[in-house]
């Protein structure tokens, strides 16, 4: 990729990979978009340095920033190729910059970076590059930029909340389940097979390697505060784990709501209440926390109906966000549809 591939900046603005000093800036740059669309900032630069500091992580490669004349950064954008066949992108460009060429800038290069990628992918399978945003009408600038380029929408994803101002109902199990708190330091690879397992059924999966998939998982759950063991729930089969809830104890720095991260049943286990089980039980210890509230991200189309699940604990739709994608080469789709 060379810059005479990209469209020319205006002068004095200029382009440069991201580094690890640049956190606090981008950091304040996607509050300032969220608190433009939502209404509140939604990131923390501790979660961010979580990310940023995933294995196998490249900054110089897969990020950039855009300083303005004064050397301020206005703009920023990332390439996650983690997954190969489907690469996902960020952009965010500061609302007082939007008709600058900024996004038109960092979205050209994302795309340049992603097709750089495409060899990458196993002979004969399809690639894409995916973005989200928020709803249409909260992130009119972004979605309309991501139109402009030839994105098509092909997703909605909610994040939805519910108050906790009464204790929860108190979970029903089937026969023969019960439900086992994880207990800090044990081993978390039969979780995390779970988890794998029961995420092949979500949109958008991908297989990937193992032992990378689990080093970051790990990464991201043993920073600091992150991990609560009795957020972290196994419905049991005996010796057999049916089903986990990993849950925790706040969201993007709002200490008042709690966050359900993950919820997956294995498939001979499913319709029988162990996930609403799971989900009151986990709602009854983030209330006994003092938690006034608790979120959680699903796919509105989710193919196991969790969407519907949700909604009948309680639940409601709190914000939308949107999926586009740009096919980068045609070819046998090797990611879960349905």
């Amino acid at each position: 990729m060379t810059a005479a591939t990209l469209p020319t900046l205006k002068t004095g603005y200029t382009a440069r990979p991201t580094t690890l000093d640049d956190i606090h800036d981008v950091v304040d740059l996607m509050n300032t978009c969220a608190i433009a669309t939502i209404g509140e900032a939604d990131e923390t630069v501790e979660d961010v340095r979580t990310y940023w500091e995933m294995p196998n992580t490249d900054l110089e490669a897969n990020q950039r920033v855009v300083l303005n004349p004064e050397g301020r950064i206005v703009g920023w954008a990332e390439i996650d190729d983690g997954d190969v066949v489907v690469m996902h992108m960020d952009v965010f460009v500061h609302p007082d910059y939007e008709n600058e060429g900024v996004g038109e800038y960092l979205y050209a290069w994302s795309l340049a970076r992603s097709r750089e990628q495409v060899a990458n992918a196993p002979e004969g399978t399809r690639v894409a590059m995916r973005a989200y945003s928020r709803a249409a009408d909260k992130d009119v600038w972004y979605s309309k930029l991501l139109g402009d380029q030839g994105m098509q929408l092909i997703r909605h994803f909610w994040h939805m909340d519910m108050n906790l101002d009464a204790p929860p109902p108190t979970p029903q199990l089937p026969e023969g389940i019960t439900l086992k708190a994880y207990e800090a330091g044990a081993d978390k690879h039969p979780i995390f097979k779970v988890r794998r397992e029961t995420f092949q059924d979500q949109f958008g999966n991908v297989d990937r390697p193992y032992d990378k998939h689990y080093a970051e998982w790990a990464h991201y759950w043993e920073s600091e505060g992150v991990l609560v063991p009795n957020l972290w729930l196994m419905a049991m089969d005996g010796d057999t784990i049916a089903g986990i809830l990993l849950g925790k104890p706040e969201h993007n720095g709002d200490e008042d709501r709690g966050w359900v991260s993950t919820v997956g049943v294995l498939r001979d286990y499913r319709r029988r209440g162990i996930a609403e089980a799971m989900l009151y039980a986990v709602f009854g210890e983030m209330y006994q926390m003092g938690k006034k509230r608790v979120g959680l991200g699903v796919d509105a189309s989710s193919i196991t109906g969790a969407a519907t699940l949700y909604k009948r604990v309680g639940m409601h739709v709190d914000k939308q966000f949107d999926l586009h994608e740009k096919e980068l080469r045609a070819g046998v789709d090797t990611t879960t549809r349905g």
